[in-house]
């Protein structure tokens, strides 16, 4: 299935020359009719000259610091660096004009390998866009070449979110992403700094980091991160090893969490908690016993728990 376009606008910054009308045909004349004068077509419309590509100096050009992406792996700008020698740079990048030099809006990666390179000119298309639309435009740009790791993708949604006050739901559609993904992406940055910094090294994965999210203690969410790192736990391992962790935290009045085994679990309850995980799109545990068990459910914001009684069929008012 084709991935569906994200946000907005896209095209609109990107430009291309804009398409021509095809004038009116002129009308059929009655047979003997005195011949009419054939109109003039009117000119055809001119090309924008912003969409024109100009070959500016390597020099004026800036990062923009609204740039989602940080990490840019040196062996990846080697790689980009070896492919510009030899066929040059195929896509213009794209720029706004910022005082005395022009700020980068696309294409950051290719101005850092231009750079390696020690080109003196690349080519570039010229837009006037505000910050709010730079940011939109980046993010648009690195989620469809999904360029960001994780914590990258919420720093960008935060961003929209405080720095020019849109709600989850206003940001989800300007990149057009769920609202759901937007709020579980946001909730990853209230990990300590160090697990943050696991996910940017994919030593972590959001499954793992969701879960973790359940343990309320900041020491409690680090030792689960390096538990996971260490034995090399999947997330059904993570979600028995945090629950055994609340529970004992609950049992011990949260003084200590001490070292808690995986418990095996039954394959078939297993795979009906990963259905469930899947449908409800949340953190599920059950627990089954000779036809007795427990359900949780769990959700980590009001909106998270409207969406699950949306899909239950369960009406919230």
């Amino acid at each position: 299935m084709a991935k569906p376009a994200l946000g907005r606008g896209l095209g609109a910054l990107l430009g291309g020359a804009p398409v021509l009308t095809k004038p009116a045909s002129a009308p059929l004349l009655p047979v003997l009719a005195p011949a009419a004068p054939i109109a003039t077509p009117e000119p055809a419309p001119s090309v924008d000259v912003r969409d024109r590509v100009q070959r500016v100096a390597l020099a004026r050009i800036r990062p923009c610091p609204l740039q989602p992406r940080k990490d840019f792996p040196a062996e990846s700008l080697r790689e980009l660096a070896d492919s510009i020698r030899e066929q040059g740079i195929v896509q213009p990048l794209i720029v706004r004009e910022r005082d005395e030099h022009l700020e980068l809006i696309a294409g950051e990666r290719r101005w850092r390998a231009a750079q390696l390179l020690a080109l003196a000119e690349v080519p570039v298309i010229v837009r006037q866009a505000d910050d709010r639309t730079v940011l939109e435009m980046a993010l648009i740009e690195n989620l469809q070449r999904e360029n960001l790791n994780p914590i990258e993708e919420a720093h960008g949604y935060a961003q929209l979110v405080n720095q020019f006050q849109l709600t989850q739901e206003e940001a989800s559609g300007k990149v057009g992403k769920s609202r759901a993904v937007v709020a579980n992406a946001l909730r990853l940055l209230k990990l300590p700094q160090v697990v943050q910094n696991y996910i940017c090294e994919s030593r972590l994965s959001v499954g793992h980091a969701k879960v973790i999210l359940g343990l309320t203690m900041e020491k409690d969410q680090k030792l689960a991160a390096e538990r996971i790192i260490k034995e090399g736990l999947n997330v059904r391992q993570t979600e028995g090893m945090v629950a055994r962790m609340q529970r004992r935290g609950t049992k011990h009045g949260g003084a200590k969490t001490g070292l808690i085994l995986p418990l095996p679990a039954d394959a078939h309850v297993a795979d009906l908690e990963n259905r469930l995980r899947e449908r409800l799109g949340t953190k599920v545990q059950l627990r089954y016993n000779k036809g007795k068990g427990e359900l949780e459910v769990y959700f980590f914001s009001d909106e998270e728990l409207e969406r699950i009684l949306h899909i239950l069929g369960v009406d919230a008012a």
